[in-house]
């Protein structure tokens, strides 16, 4: 569905973004993976993805918080496969305290990470994407950006940060072939959430799987975590053809958390 297009998917070493960056070279899309993590384990997946799928596929070790790397992985990417087609703003980090004690460097580093990398990606990616007339932008938000939980001041202000500026691309891009959406997942067991429950595991006493059902079951009616490939399979979707009026949308994948 997407041959011949190009697709870059930041934070995509591990996790959702990995999951993502395979489900676009499933449909033909040559890949630019972005990220931090073992060079060997990298470049493991990058080769993987060229062997699997049969596409072309870099890596870019870009730090996505800073503005001029971001510009250079852009420009990269356009002049290796001639265009970006394709962005997915999937780079996040976590951190969890009370407000009064949230360290400010950290509510910094999460801003940074998980909301003004998606702004530089944007602002570099789109003056392309709108001269070639066709251009998919996906943010990856949460559930924390449409309903908020205690201790994660950052997060959710980042995350409602990133539905805020989807919805802002979508209007000013409308009439350039452009669309911009944002995806809202609940509980995904990525490395960033298995982390959570293994602390939660120490506190209490318990195992990883005694614990994941309660830490599940706290925000979601449905009892199970979502797949990076769902996750994944719904951002391609969306860069379908069969999607391009839909535009500045946030679509939860949550197993019903904002449902209630």
């Amino acid at each position: 569905m997407l041959k011949g297009k190009t697709a870059l998917v930041t934070g995509s070493t591990s996790g959702i973004g990995l999951a993502t960056a395979r489900s676009f070279a499933a449909e033909g899309a040559n890949i630019v993976i972005n990220g931090f993590g073992d060079k060997a384990d990298i470049e493991k997946e990058r080769a993987g993805l060229e062997k699997d799928f049969g596409i072309k596929a870099i890596y870019s070790p870009a730090d996505v918080t800073k503005g001029a790397e971001v510009a250079d992985m852009i420009a990269t990417t356009e002049k290796t496969f001639g265009s970006l087609d394709v962005l997915i703003n999937n780079a996040g980090i976590q951190f969890v305290a009370n407000i009064e004690d949230f360290p400010v460097e950290k509510w910094d580093a999460v801003i940074a990470t998980n909301l003004s990398s998606a702004f530089h990606s944007i602002r570099a990616a789109l003056p392309g994407m709108k001269k070639r007339k066709w251009g998919r932008i996906i943010n990856i938000a949460s559930a924390h950006g449409l309903v908020a939980s205690p201790q994660k001041v950052a997060y959710v202000a980042a995350k409602h940060g990133i539905v805020g500026l989807t919805k802002v691309v979508a209007i000013e891009a409308a009439n350039d072939g452009v669309t911009c959406n944002a995806i809202c997942p609940g509980w995904v067991l990525t490395p960033l959430v298995q982390t959570q429950i293994e602390a939660r595991a120490k506190t209490s006493g318990k195992t990883f799987e005694e614990e994941s059902l309660p830490f599940v079951s706290e925000k979601q009616p449905m009892h199970k975590f979502t797949k990076p490939e769902n996750i994944g399979a719904l951002a391609v979707f969306l860069s379908s053809d069969a999607a391009e009026s839909i535009t500045g949308s946030a679509y939860s994948i949550d197993g019903g958390w904002v449902a209630e």
